[in-house]
Order: C-alpha cells, then sequence, then structure tokens
C-alpha cells in the first residue's frame, strides 16, 4: 500500500511519485514541497541526492534522467527480487518483508510502543508539550509519514534505553549537519537556491568523485548494500561497513505503519545495539555533506551554538576541518558563478532540541576558489575582524555594567555584567550579518596594496563603533539605577563607552575623515 514508485503522494506543484520527483528535479521543475517541515529540509535533500546517485551508479549511468519511468527503473535496480515493490510501499502487511525506510521484523522481537501520528514519528523532542505540541497531526497524509520517515531514519540520535541513534554523528547527542554548495539563480533577489539545481550539482558531483572517494574510503563494499532497510536485523545483529555501499541510507529505528480502517499509524520498537557497526568512527565515516575534524577524526556537532560568524569561521578557513565533498568547488561549477554555502543542522543536547539553525552564505565564484588557495589569508583577515568585534564588545559590557554599579567602578562586580549581555547580543547579531561581506572586501583590499587594506580596516571600525553606540543606547536607559544616581551613572558610562573605544581606534572620531570616507555598507 502506498507505492512511492507508483503513486503520486508527494507534493510539490502538483502530486508526483518518488520517480516522478527525481525527473522533476532533475529539469529543475520543482518550487518545493508545502508539506514539508522547516527541520526536515536537510533528511530529505540529503535522502534525495544519496537515493539518486545510487540508483545512477547500480543502473551504469552518469547523467540524471529526466522521465519518470527511467527513474523509475533505475530506482527498482536497488531492490532485486521485490516484484511486488516491497521496499518502496510504505505499509506492507508482512512484517517480515522491508517495507520504505521499515526493515523486516525476524521473529521473537516485538514493536510495543504506538505512534499515532506522523510528528510523534519524527525526531523533534517535545516531552514538555510546550511551543511544539506533541501529536497534533492526527489528519497526517502519507506524505507527512514519508518525510518523518526520512527525518528519523536519517537524522536521529540516542533516545534512551535501546532508542539508537545513527552512526553519521559523533555520539548520541550531536546531529547530522548538512554543508554545501548550491547553485544561486542569477534572476533571484531573495539569494535562495532551487531544489532541482541543488539535487543536480550534488548528484553529479557524488557520480564524478565515486571512484576516488572509495579509494579514501575504502572499508566500503564497491557493490555493497545501498537501502540499508532491505537486511533483516536479527537482535544483537549489525551491518558492517565492508557489506554497505559509500552513500548507504541509513536505518536506525525498528519502524513499521500500518493502516488501520483507513487511517495510517505506525509501531515502534527497541534493538540493542546501533543498525551499523560504526560508533566507534564518530561520525567519520565519508559523509558527502559533513566536517570532520582533522586532529580529533570526527564529524561536527553543532550543539547549542548557531552557523553564526565564528562558526562557519572556524570550520571554513581555520584549517582545523576537512571540508565535506559537496561543501568544495566542484568541476561542474561555473568560474563565475555565485554559489550559496547552505549549513543546516538540528542543533541536540542531551535528551533536548535546541532548534533547528540554517544559514545560507552567498559566495562569489572568485571567493568560492580563494578559499582553497587562500586560505591562511582569509583567516588571518576574519582573525583580524573578530578581534576588533571583542574591543567593541568589552567596550558596551564595561560600561553598561558601570552604569548598574551606579557608575562606581570600585563596586562593579560580575553580576553586573549580565546587565548588558542582551545589548552584546544585539551587537553581535548586527555584526553576524555583514561579517562575511565585509572579508570578502577586506580580501580584494588587501590585493590592492596597504593603503586600501587600511582604509578597509577603518571603514570596518567606524561600522562596527555605529553597531555598539546604537546597542549601548538602546540598553542604557533600561540598566536598573536608583534616580539619585543615575545622572551619575549613564554619565560615566557613556565616558567610559568612547574612552575605551577611543583608545583603540582614535581615528573613529576624526569627523572629517568620516564624512569623506563614508560608513561600510
Amino acid at each position: 500500500m502506498f507505492n512511492l514508485l507508483t503513486q503520486p503522494l508527494i507534493r510539490t506543484h502538483g502530486p508526483l511519485t518518488l520517480p516522478g520527483l527525481l525527473a522533476a528535479l532533475a529539469r529543475d521543475n520543482v518550487e518545493g514541497f508545502p508539506a514539508l517541515r522547516p527541520h526536515q529540509g536537510p533528511s530529505w535533500h540529503m535522502f534525495l541526492v544519496q537515493l539518486a546517485a545510487l540508483a545512477l551508479r547500480h543502473s551504469s549511468n552518469n547523467n540524471l534522467y529526466e522521465d519518470e519511468e527511467a527513474w523509475a527503473s533505475a530506482l527498482r535496480t536497488l531492490t532485486p527480487g521485490f516484484c511486488a515493490d516491497e521496499p518502496w510501499h510504505l505499509v506492507v502487511d508482512d512484517w517480515k518483508q522491508p517495507a520504505f525506510l521499515q526493515p523486516p521484523v525476524p521473529d521473537g522481537v516485538k514493536l510495543g510502543n504506538p505512534v499515532p501520528t506522523p510528528d510523534a514519528l519524527d525526531l523533534l523532542i517535545t516531552a514538555k508539550n510546550h511551543d511544539l505540541k506533541q501529536s497534533v497531526a492526527r489528519q497526517g497524509q502519507p506524505e507527512d509519514w514519508l518525510f518523518a520517515l526520512v527525518s528519523l531514519q536519517t537524522g536521529e540520535g540516542y533516545g534512551g534505553a535501546g532508542n539508537h541513534g545513527i552512526v553519521r554523528m559523533n555520539g548520541g547527542s550531536s546531529s547530522r549537519t548538512m554543508l554545501a554548495f548550491a547553485p544561486l539563480p542569477t534572476n533571484d533577489k531573495a539569494m535562495t537556491p532551487r531544489p532541482g539545481a541543488r539535487f543536480r550539482r550534488d548528484v553529479t558531483v557524488l557520480l564524478e568523485t565515486y571512484e576516488s572517494e572509495l579509494e579514501r574510503h575504502d572499508y566500503y563494499s564497491d557493490n555493497g548494500l545501498g537501502p540499508t532497510w532491505l537486511a533483516h536485523w536479527p537482535e544483537d545483529g549489525q551491518l558492517q561497513l565492508k557489506e554497505i555501499d559509500l552513500w548507504f541510507i541509513e536505518v536506525c529505528r525498528r519502524i513499521r505503519l500500518t493502516l488501520t480502517d483507513g487511517v495510517l499509524s505506525g509501531w515502534k520498537g527497541t534493538s540493542n545495539t546501533t543498525r551499523i557497526n560504526a560508533k566507534h568512527l564518530k561520525g567519520a565515516l565519508g559523509d558527502p555533506f559533513a566536517p570532520v575534524h582533522k586532529t580529533d577524526n570526527k564529524s561536527f556537532t553543532l550543539s547549542g551554538r548557531d552557523f553564526d560568524y565564528s562558526t562557519l569561521v572556524d570550520l571554513m578557513l581555520s584549517g582545523n576541518w576537512e571540508m565535506p565533498l559537496l561543501a568544495r568547488p566542484a568541476s561542474c561549477d561555473g568560474e563565475h558563478e555565485t554559489m550559496a554555502l547552505v549549513a543546516e543542522a538540528l542543533a541536540r543536547g542531551n535528551s533536548k532540541t535546541e532548534g533547528f539553525k540554517s544559514r545560507i552564505l552567498p559566495i562569489s565564484g572568485k571567493i568560492s576558489r580563494a578559499l582553497g588557495t587562500k586560505r591562511e589569508q582569509l583567516h588571518e583577515l576574519a582573525t583580524s575582524q573578530t578581534a576588533t568585534i571583542v574591543i567593541f564588545d568589552k567596550a558596551i559590557g564595561n560600561s553598561l555594567a558601570l552604569a548598574a554599579a551606579r557608575g562606581d567602578c570600585e563596586k562593579r562586580k560580575k553580576d553586573h555584567y549580565t546587565y548588558a549581555r542582551e545589548a552584546q547580543s544585539c551587537f553581535d547579531r548586527a555584526v553576524d550579518r555583514i561579517f562575511f561581506e565585509q572579508l570578502w572586501d577586506r580580501l580584494e583590499a588587501q590585493d590592492k596594496g596597504p593603503g586600501a587594506l587600511g582604509a578597509a580596516k577603518l571603514r570596518w571600525a567606524r561600522t562596527l563603533y555605529d553597531f555598539a553606540t546604537t546597542a549601548f543606547e538602546t540598553a542604557l536607559p533600561a540598566i536598573p539605577c536608583t534616580a539619585m544616581f543615575r545622572p551619575r551613572a549613564e554619565a560615566r558610562a557613556r565616558s567610559a563607552f568612547t574612552r575605551s573605544i577611543r583608545y583603540h581606534y582614535p581615528e573613529v572620531f576624526n569627523q572629517p575623515e568620516r564624512e569623506e570616507g563614508g560608513h561600510a555598507d
């Protein structure tokens, strides 16, 4: 029931089968997925890319098909021996047979936990029933279950005894990160990558690099299992890396969907071990979307952070991380083509979800090449920019803490600095929006000579001064202080703020130069 190869269950501009969707993506004829929840987007994209690459390679074809029938035939090459397409059905009554992303259930194993709705199956942790409510998708459609299956089986972490996570992450409280380049449309002011353009590039890169990547990660099999839900899963049984394909699609939980009186629901069970025996590799499994630390040899964990400038500078420029295959310039990229670095992950902690994080960073063709040839120069420039940010951030913190201490330096304590945190956060958010634009400009200025570089640094300092002043002045009236001491506290706080910046950047206050040079955009 609900055969993804023959039934149009996936909504885009109209309902499509899974092969029809792959054909539409290859033609770049998909605008989006109305039923896809934001946090499911990375898992869905990675699944489609890996599935297409597996199907094309097993069909001995390196060109993307643009018709539905060809894709259907290619997908069936991944599941030989199943005449009724059982591995592509959402529901298969015989649980000894695989269903889509649902491995066979062996004798003696019970799936005793009911799953009433697709959002109850999904990987979001909503135990307190706040903000995002539990089990509300009572009218869930087959595609809602499809997206939840992909999200859970390819991205879930450790969820307590018997609920193991995927191996493509560094530990059970981690998450799978997607970091990849994507072509940007030339006529889209929103600077949003199109699903089809991203799909075509990523699949093309995987096919072109398969042999070299397999040589680098030689613990995989050249003819290994791609759809891991086909294999029987005996209790205590694990798949070994030598049995599976380089671009394998993972399943981490025992799940089966059922149809009762026309209503879809599910059952889930536990397992004694992870499905794949690779926990010891800490996520460093050749995932084409995941950065790997060069020294610790573990995949990147976002934890409670954002993809802010400090995180992206560390990933792209520090030299500490090996950028994933799909986040490097590829032969299919145009020399002058503007790309976007898409960074997405569901931030996770110990038995909690800390939010879906997403950032799209436009990068010109010139800069994308510089990331490889001038990485050390860019890192040095980024470090300099960050050092300037720290100076202004401290000026905000010290001056607002002084105001909270009634303007008395001797009475300023650690607790007073808490009143400055919101202002510092506002300042950091403003800086984050323009950090990389300024970094690319600074690289260009450095190529022009010391004079241009010095002017770029001054523009940066003046821009930070404007941001810091706005954050400081906005926060100052809200700092708690008795009426008797407020005039003194505010006057001394303003004086301390200005004095701190003047000490490091006196030229910021040179008014004629400010009028002549202007502000950085």
